[in-house]
Parts: structure tokens; C-alpha cells; sequence
């Protein structure tokens, strides 16, 4: 059978966005590796969990509804109304690919922002009251910020905002997400003391943490090259290389600027640099020379460590560091494209309009990603409320939540309980320190 040029090209493409959507899919794999690595170990079978749940519940969600409000056609360039169950009137969408092949890349990057907020309430929120918020993170939040920016009518598409692959919408959306969430969540029993000081609850697998991390990398090569939509464009080498670039120079960042700072070199904020270089260079890896790929990780990875002791001062309680990672540096890496574009860019003569619109363009998605997640975290508090008890809390969500440990045999031995300082254990009325905690005193980390 003869097949037509025009045939053969949609086919290359086709084969192409699949296999991108699943290295965005395996992402989801290195989500739970890092943030189950980066908590304690009575708590990791249930974060695993909840980026389960994204994975489920949330593709539902994005499937019945998500898809629709992200690409369907609309009036005001706000919401989109068609395409519901991905079925109806989708012809406006002009693609050279199926539209099925379409809507499972799109899917992949929903569980993906809905996978950054459940790293930072790693610990006390309950899973049920988590189901219902992945459900309309993937099914409203997610695809209406995705509609201002990449619908067919989209109003900051209009303007002219460049978002390749989603540093605001994806990065910046899940970011400040996060720390809405956070705020109306509080921080975990004993994490903070009165005096301002900061206990530490330290991470009880730093090999399953970089594990998540190298995952999420080898993912992103699915996350932002796929975005080209095509396997014919020959721009997805640049946009390869620029995202390993920026990741490479974040992570570096990450480790010269502890060592700098702290005298030795953080391996939490080695790993977090790297992901956040990953996540400022996603708006602009198809429109910057490799040269500002590294200029825009390198500053990440510096934002990322003093974005982490920033949130830490104001008491936003975030295990994993999802909103320095991907709310501050999905906002620098936007605003970044106005700067260090080859076409518009400030460096490169075009003046700020392009900034100003980058500039436009996150804060107006990331005020309506925390405006709604603080809403919906309100209404569930008062509600079907979101917190474990202090109990539960210091039993650990393994067993309260799910009633099985992560590891086996292990539920009363120091692995679960050694990282329980004495301000956690007064959180719960009438119970007392396990006596190994004397020689296992929990470090206090001065402003």
C-alpha cells in the first residue's frame, strides 16, 4: 500500500507525541520516588498514594472535563465549553495527529501539576478530602490556565505570551497551588517552635529522593521536546539540549551555592536545583541559545536555595520544596523569555513588550491558581476537614490512612520514630518520647 507524504508525516508525528507522553507519564514515577524519598518513613507509602491518585483520579477528571475547558471552544477567550469526555466539536483544533494522541500528551502534563501539590502537604493532610482537590485541580484549575495561554482563544495567547511547555502554566499553576494549600493546611506538629527556631523532620531515603530526581529529568526530555508536537521539526534537538543544559546548571547552582553558603554541599538542594532549572527553562527552551539555558538554570538553582529558607521564615511548611522549585522558578523562567528570547527577547533588541506580557501572563495564572486551591482547601477544612489528628500525625499516615507500613516489621523501630522531636510528641497530650530520642536529638536551625 502506498502511503502519501502527508500520511507519512502525520505517522512520524504521531509516534512521536505517544512517546513523549509517556516519558511525561513516567514522570509521575519520579515524583513519588522524590517526594517519598524526601519525608519520613511512616509517611511514604502514603504520599505514593496521592501521586497515585493524580495518576487516576486525576486523568479522569482531566478526560470528563479537563480537556474540554483547556481546548474547547468558547466566547471570551476564558473557559471552553465543547469537548466534553474529549467527544464533540474539537475540529477547531488544528492538529496533525490524532486528536486521541493529542489529549494523552495534555493529560500526562495535568498529572504532573497536580503531582507538585502533593509534595508540600506531604505528611497531615487526609486522602480522602486529596481526592476530591486532584479531581478539580486536573478538571478546572490545570485546564483553565492552560486555556488562557494555549487554548485556540485564549486571552494571554492573544497578547502573544510564549509558554512552550508550561513554566507558568504547568510549573507556576502547581507552585502556587502549593503554598495556598500549605497556608490554609499548617505545618507539620513540632516543625516550628515559638521562639522562631526550626526543628528538622529529616527525609528518611535521600537514594529513593535522587532515584525521583534522575527520573523527572529523563522525563522532562518527553515534557518539553514533545511539546513540539512533531518529530519532523528539527528545533526538538535545541529544546534537548537546552532542557538538560538548564537542569545541569541548576543543579551545579545547587551545590556551589550550599557549599558557599553552608560549607558543605546539600544534596536536597542539589536535586531541587536541577528540577528547578528544569522547570524555568520549560517556557523558553524552543526560543533561547543554549548560552541562556544556562544562564536561566544556573539563577534557578540559586533562587531554589534561597526561596526554601524564604518560605521556612514565614512558616510555609513544605517538605519536598515543590513551591521553590516550581512556583518561584515556573515565574522566573516565564518571565525570562522576555528576556533572553532570540526573537523579542530584551537581550536580543526587542524591547519590553514581550516582557511585560510574560510578566502579565504568570502572575495572572498563578493569582488564579492560589486564589482557587485556597478556596477549595477553605471550604474542605470547614467541611470534610483536611487534617489528621496530632494522634495520627505522629503515628504516621502509613497506618492511619491506608493500614499498612511502607516497610515491614519496622513500625516501632527508630526508622519510624527517631526523627520525632520532643515538640512533636507534647503535640499529643499524654504520650512520651520514645527514650532513643536522647541520643538522636533532633537539629535546630537558627533564622
Amino acid at each position: 500500500m502506498e502511503v502519501g507524504i502527508g500520511n507519512l508525516a502525520s505517522g512520524i508525528d504521531t509516534v512521536w507525541v505517544l512517546l513523549c507522553a509517556a516519558l511525561v507519564f513516567l514522570m509521575e514515577g519520579g515524583f513519588a520516588f522524590l517526594e517519598a524519598g524526601f519525608i519520613r518513613a511512616k509517611n511514604s507509602l502514603n504520599i505514593v498514594m496521592k501521586v497515585f491518585t493524580d495518576s487516576t483520579v486525576g486523568m479522569l477528571s482531566y478526560w470528563a472535563v479537563g480537556f474540554a475547558v483547556m481546548y474547547g471552544l468558547d466566547r471570551g477567550g476564558i473557559l471552553g465549553t465543547t469537548g466534553f469526555f474529549v467527544e464533540g466539536n474539537l475540529e477547531h483544533i488544528k492538529l496533525r495527529i490524532p486528536i486521541y494522541a493529542y489529549w494523552i500528551f495534555q493529560a500526562a502534563f495535568a498529572m504532573a501539576m497536580a503531582s507538585i501539590v502533593s509534595g508540600a502537604v506531604a505528611e497531615r493532610m487526609k486522602f480522602r478530602p486529596y481526592i476530591i482537590y486532584t479531581a478539580l485541580a486536573a478538571g478546572l484549575i490545570y485546564p483553565l490556565a492552560g486555556h488562557w495561554v494555549w487554548g485556540v482563544d485564549g486571552w494571554l495567547g492573544k497578547l502573544g505570551m510564549l509558554d512552550f511547555a508550561g513554566s507558568a502554566v504547568v510549573h507556576a499553576v502547581g507552585g502556587w497551588s502549593a503554598l495556598a494549600a500549605v497556608m490554609v493546611l499548617g505545618p507539620r506538629s513540632g516543625k516550628y517552635n515559638e521562639d522562631g527556631t526550626m526543628n528538622v523532620l529529616p527525609a528518611h531515603n535521600m537514594h529513593l529522593a535522587f532515584l525521583g530526581t534522575f527520573i523527572l529529568w529523563f522525563g522532562w526530555f518527553g515534557f518539553n521536546p514533545g511539546s513540539s508536537l512533531s518529530g519532523l521539526d528539527m528545533n526538538i534537538a535545541r529544546i534537548a539540549v537546552n532542557t538538560n543544559l538548564a537542569a545541569a546548571a541548576g543543579g551545579t547552582a545547587g551545590i556551589l551555592f550550599t557549599m558557599f553558603r553552608y560549607g558543605k554541599a546539600d544534596p536536597s538542594m542539589a536535586m531541587n536545583g536541577a528540577l528547578a532549572g528544569l522547570a524555568a527553562i520549560t517556557a523558553g527552551c524552543a526560543f533561547v541559545h543554549p548560552v541562556s539555558a544556562v544562564c536561566i538554570g544556573g539563577a534557578a538553582g540559586v533562587f531554589c536555595v534561597l526561596a526554601v529558607g524564604a518560605f521556612d521564615r514565614i512558616k510555609a511548611d513544605d517538605p519536598v520544596g515543590a513551591i521553590a522549585v516550581h512556583g518561584v522558578n515556573g515565574t522566573w523562567g516565564t518571565i525570562a523569555v522576555g528576556i533572553f528570547a532570540q526573537d523579542g527577547g530584551i537581550l536580543y533588541g526587542g524591547g519590553a513588550s514581550l516582557l511585560a506580557v510574560q510578566a502579565l501572563g504568570v502572575l495572572s495564572v498563578s493569582v488564579l491558581a492560589f486564589a482557587s486551591t485556597y478556596l477549595i482547601f477553605s471550604a474542605m477544612k470547614k467541611t470534610v476537614g483536611i487534617r489528621v489528628s496530632a494522634e495520627e500525625e505522629f503515628e504516621g499516615l502509613d497506618i492511619t490512612e491506608h493500614g499498612i507500613p511502607a516497610y515491614t516489621g519496622l513500625v516501632a523501630s527508630p526508622l519510624y520514630d527517631v526523627e520525632e522531636s520532643a515538640a512533636h510528641t507534647a503535640a499529643v497530650p499524654g504520650m512520651q518520647a520514645p527514650a532513643f530520642q536522647a541520643s538522636n536529638p533532633v537539629v535546630n536551625i537558627r533564622k
